[in-house]
C-alpha cells in the first residue's frame, strides 16, 4: 500500500473540510494539529479550495493535506501544484484515475455499487471511498462488499459521526473514515477553532479504543 494511504490508515478519519475563505486554512490546520489529527481533505466545492491547499501545505509540512471533490484532470493538476499529497473523487472517473497514476499521487475514487468496486480494480485501484455510505446501506453493505472485494480497503464517507465511526472502523475491509463533524463549516466560519479542536481530539480518544489492525 501506498505510503500515504498507510499513514491514513494509521490515523482512522480524514477530516472533509470545505472553507469559504483562504484566511481560515492556517488556524484550521492548527486547531486539527492540536487535537491530534494532523490531516485533512480540502474539498475542491470552493473557490477558496486552491489556496487554502498552498497555505496548509507552505505552514505545516508534517501535515498531510488533499484534495476532494476532484472531477477532472485539471483540477487535480492544480491540487497537486498547491501541494495536495492525495486525491480524493466521489465517483470513479478512469481519466482522472489514470492522470493521478501518471503523477504518481494515490487517490481514493468513489464507488458505491459492486461494479464500481470492479471498475476501480480494472483501473489498478483498491482503496476506494464508498460514498455516500450511510445513503448506501453503511456498515451491512460494507460487510456484504468483503465477500467478493476480499482485498479491497474502503473509506467510508457521507453520514459518518462520533456516534458510529467505531462501527465502520471495527470492519476488516475499512481503512478509515471520512467526516465532517469536527470541521463543520459553520464552526470554521464562525472561527470556533478551539470547538474544533475539542472536537478533533475527542474523535482521536475516541478511535484509540478500535481494535481491529490497521
Amino acid at each position: 500500500m501506498n505510503d500515504i494511504l498507510h499513514r491514513i490508515g494509521t490515523l482512522g478519519i480524514v477530516p472533509v473540510v470545505v472553507l469559504d475563505s483562504p484566511e481560515d486554512a492556517r488556524p484550521l490546520a492548527e486547531a486539527l494539529i492540536a487535537g491530534g489529527l494532523p490531516c485533512a481533505e480540502v474539498t475542491f466545492r470552493t473557490a477558496a479550495a486552491g489556496q487554502a491547499i498552498r497555505d496548509i501545505s507552505s505552514a505545516f509540512p508534517e501535515m498531510l493535506v488533499g484534495a476532494g471533490t476532484v472531477l477532472t484532470p485539471d483540477q487535480v493538476k492544480a491540487a497537486v501544484d498547491a501541494g495536495a499529497r492525495f486525491i480524493v473523487s466521489p465517483g470513479t472517473s478512469a481519466m482522472v484515475v489514470r492522470y493521478c497514476q501518471e503523477q504518481n499521487i494515490p487517490i481514493t475514487p468513489g464507488v458505491a455499487t459492486p461494479t464500481e468496486v470492479q471498475t476501480a480494480l480494472e483501473l489498478g485501484v483498491d482503496v476506494v471511498k464508498f460514498f455516500p455510505a450511510e445513503a448506501n446501506g453503511g456498515v451491512e453493505y460494507l460487510k456484504a462488499l468483503s465477500a467478493p472485494f476480499k482485498h479491497v480497503r474502503f473509506i467510508p464517507t457521507g453520514g459518518i459521526d462520533d456516534a458510529n465511526m467505531l462501527a465502520y472502523l471495527a470492519l476488516p475491509n475499512v481503512l478509515a473514515v471520512g467526516g465532517s463533524w469536527m470541521v463543520k463549516s459553520e464552526l470554521i466560519n464562525a472561527k470556533r477553532f478551539d470547538e474544533i479542536e475539542r472536537r478533533t481530539a475527542q474523535a482521536v480518544q475516541k478511535i484509540s479504543q478500535r481494535h481491529s489492525p490497521r
